[in-house]
């Protein structure tokens, strides 16, 4: 599996440490910054994690900052991105298997890297488990999303 990976400068040591988890367990990672801890700007990093799922270029993002809510909020308002910020295990795969996530959000000052490290292990080996009812409600957020994207605010 492709993975996409990027954080500002607050997630930058906790990116750092799960680039090299993930490599060690055998994933391709395309890390697409920060790549150092001069301060730097949140929805830059979502945006470009946000595309290259969407792109291909990766089948899931994980995005980091201080505490998680930034690169939410910014990377949700890409259409077709869904990040779920998750500092439990449960919701890291039950987040992917009823929401189908595709982006997991985690929090540098909120988390350590032993709990991100099981939150990336539930959150990648969970699957959308199709369910008429998960599809229904995943189909009404793609509703909203696409009601709002023609509207100009």
């Amino acid at each position: 599996m492709k993975l996409v990976i990027g954080s500002d400068h607050a997630g930058f040591q906790l990116k750092v440490a799960i680039g090299e988890f993930l490599k060690a367990q055998g994933y391709e990672v395309l890390d697409v910054g920060a790549f150092d801890e001069k301060p730097s700007d949140y929805p830059d990093f979502a945006e470009k994690v946000g595309a290259a799922v969407l792109d291909g270029r990766g089948e899931r993002g994980i995005l980091i900052c201080g505490s998680g809510v930034g690169v939410s909020v910014a990377a949700n308002k890409i259409p077709g991105i869904r990040a779920g910020m998750c500092h439990d295990t449960y919701s890291a795969h039950q987040g992917v298997e009823h929401d189908d996530i595709n982006v997991l959000v985690l929090g540098s000052r909120v988390i350590g890297v032993e709990l991100a490290k099981d939150l990336v292990k539930s959150f990648l080996g969970a699957k959308f488990t199709n369910e008429e009812r998960h599809l229904r409600r995943l189909g009404k957020v793609k509703a909203i999303e696409g009601k709002y994207m023609s509207t100009k605010r």
